[in-house]
């Protein structure tokens, strides 16, 4: 009876410190705040002739271009089934789209609420370069970073 009892309370011991350790070591996966960047959505950039870089591109890389560019499928972790996608466009090199940045890329990146990340850089004196604007594939709004770069944040549907 001793033996049994003993045997007992070693293994509940044992298990209390199993679960204990596994959630100490275990890191926390609470949902994140909703206004967060999820991934890059596009990446632009000037050149002298965007017809001609992207038959070159279609034709020395593969590209499966089209009047836009080139857009690239994936899959949104952690749902494998999420589908989603990111944008390649050459811009001409006289393009005032990055306006009021003076340079030659900007970087589109998605958001999972774009008017909850809106308000967060309102509070916060990021500069907002114009409204939100909403489209069949998303919402869209273009933003300076620390040192003038303009950005574009997308709230996709995907």
């Amino acid at each position: 009876m001793k033996k049994a009892i003993l045997l007992l309370v070693l293994v509940a011991t044992s298990f209390g410190l199993g679960f204990a350790f596994k959630t100490a070591l275990t890191p926390e996966t609470s949902p994140a705040p909703a206004g967060r960047v999820t991934g890059i959505g596009g990446i632009f950039f000037t050149c002298k002739n965007p017809k001609q870089l992207k038959a070159w591109y279609k034709q020395h890389l593969g590209l499966n271009t089209n009047a836009y560019g080139a857009t690239f499928d994936w899959y949104a972790s952690p749902d494998s089934t999420a589908k989603a996608q990111t944008q390649w466009t050459p811009f001409p090199e006289k393009t005032s789209y990055f306006a009021p940045s003076d340079q030659d890329f900007m970087i589109n990146y998605r958001v999972d609420d774009l008017d909850a990340l809106v308000k967060k850089l309102r509070q916060e004196g990021v500069t907002i370069v114009d409204t939100i604007a909403a489209y069949d594939y998303g919402k869209f709004v273009h933003v300076l970073d620390g040192e003038g770069h303009k950005l574009e944040l997308w709230e996709p549907k995907d």
